[in-house]
């Protein structure tokens, strides 16, 4: 028997639910073959997922989830929560950022996350300096990747302005400030990073924080095929202020100064008008979601079922990783919908009535598309990223395998993801990650340090 083989008596597929599906990979961690109706030949489970995608991390603000709830003097918002994030941001050295993301990855990889694509913009030193390497910060959190086996897609952040009419950067962004030439060669001194299990791409950060002659440099001096990220609508005030500043919405004005076509991801793409979501949809782009992060600071709702039914793409990321699970993204994503719609069972469409399956699927294909690797789906030429279930736990007990995902996704809050395979390897063990314990160490030592550090 071979240590590269798993046989699932239940295993989603492309194409839906399979039975008795023989999985195996070879030593650089693709999937070499997944036969259905095989005899067991290996270690026999019973239900297996594709490892999800988190297509929006900003790794370094897991430091800070929750240290923001407490109401100020004023109505807080987005913009009052970003002082805090400003003095995390400015405070945070390398060795700091390798053990939040080494922590955060491990956490990622616990709930169903095997990829992760890191919209990375702490560039600087605490002076607003180059390190002597100009990608040192983005280098700690491949190195953090690497430790804890998560597939990484590394987005170094153009960030020149802090607002719509190039204003100046403040003090709390001078860690921030980057211009196409710099994040190139970010990009650049990444290369020997790139891999099967890490790709690198390039994020402006926002229309409001680069100029439109930015983001056609940046377009144009980036490799071919490469992912690209951008925070798009996120707020009223900033759509207001962007149709102020630039005479068009967001989206409208992107499309009007770049090609977006499906390198794209738009993150946060929360406000849009019907020409802007149809738009979007057609473009083949990706829609990033982050409910949780959206909802914790109150952004709003995306028109998911519009969307839905133009034939869009989405996928999910946690952001600034108040949650780890993509089960709550997805719970959040489908609620939300209900709420503002008064209805039930809203993220499906003409070929899949089932809403867990539907959004699995989905967030798979939007996520996969997002990180520009070989990753969402269980077939050869994958990356042999999976989730095994934990078969055992009552939530699942006896449940036909078309029941599996609304039982995951609706059923509770206990974790039902039992072992983890990323890119080949057994990561996850029994709901634990294997360098789980000096993993954590390390983060609780960095950050009850930052934490004294960011005091007001």
């Amino acid at each position: 028997m071979s240590a590269n083989q798993l046989f699932a008596r239940h295993a989603l597929l492309p194409g839906g639910w399979q039975d008795d599906v023989l999985l195996e990979w070879d030593d650089a961690g693709n999937l070499t073959s997944v036969r259905p109706g095989a005899e067991p030949g290996a270690r026999v489970v019973d239900y297996v997922l594709p490892g999800m995608v988190n297509l929006h991390s900003h790794a370094f603000q897991r430091a800070m989830a929750g240290l923001a709830e407490k109401a100020g003097d004023t109505q807080d918002s987005f913009w009052t929560w970003r002082e805090l994030m400003y003095r995390f941001a400015g405070r945070i050295t390398p060795e700091q950022m390798e053990a939040v993301a080494a922590q955060l990855h491990a956490e990622c990889l616990r709930h169903g996350y095997t990829s992760i694509c890191e919209f990375h913009y702490v560039q600087r030193d605490p002076d607003g300096e180059l390190y002597a390497n100009p990608a040192e910060t983005a280098l700690r959190i491949a190195q953090a990747a690497r430790r804890t086996g998560i597939g990484l897609t590394m987005l170094p952040v153009m960030y020149s302005y802090a607002g719509f009419g190039e204003q100046p950067l403040t003090p709390g962004q001078r860690r921030f400030r980057t211009d196409p030439e710099l994040v190139l060669r970010i990009v650049e001194a990444l290369e020997k990073q790139r891999g099967p299990q890490i790709e690198v791409g390039a994020a402006p950060h926002s229309l409001r924080a680069a100029s439109a002659g930015q983001l056609r440099e940046l377009v144009a001096g980036l490799p071919a095929c490469r992912p690209l990220h951008i925070h798009i609508a996120e707020q009223q005030l900033e759509v207001e202020q962007c149709m102020e500043a630039l005479g068009a919405r967001p989206v409208d004005y992107l499309m009007n100064q770049v090609e977006v076509d499906q390198r794209w991801c738009l993150v946060h793409a929360t406000h849009l008008s019907d020409r802007e979501t149809a738009a979007l949809a057609a473009s083949g782009a990706v829609a990033g979601l982050c409910p949780t992060t959206e909802g914790n600071l109150g952004d709003g709702l995306f028109p998911l079922t519009p969307y839905i039914a133009a034939g869009g793409v989405f996928g999910i990321g946690s952001d600034s990783h108040v949650s780890q699970s993509p089960v709550e993204e997805l719970r959040w994503l489908e609620y939300g919908q209900r709420l503002v719609r008064q209805q039930r069972n809203v993220a499906v469409d003409g070929a899949c009535r089932d809403v867990g399956t539907y959004l699995w699927q989905q967030a798979l294909r939007g996520g996969a598309r997002a990180s520009g690797r070989a990753v969402g789906s269980l077939e050869a030429g994958r990356r042999a990223d999976l989730l095994v279930l934990d078969s055992a736990h009552p939530n699942l007990d006896g449940v036909d395998a078309g029941e599996v995902l609304g039982r995951f996704l609706f059923c509770g809050n206990d974790n039902l993801v039992r072992d983890v395979l990323a890119g080949g390897q057994w990561v996850v063990r029994d709901g634990r990650h294997v360098d789980q314990d000096a993993i954590a160490r390390n983060y609780t030592q960095a950050v009850r340090a930052l934490r004294e550090r960011s005091q007001p």
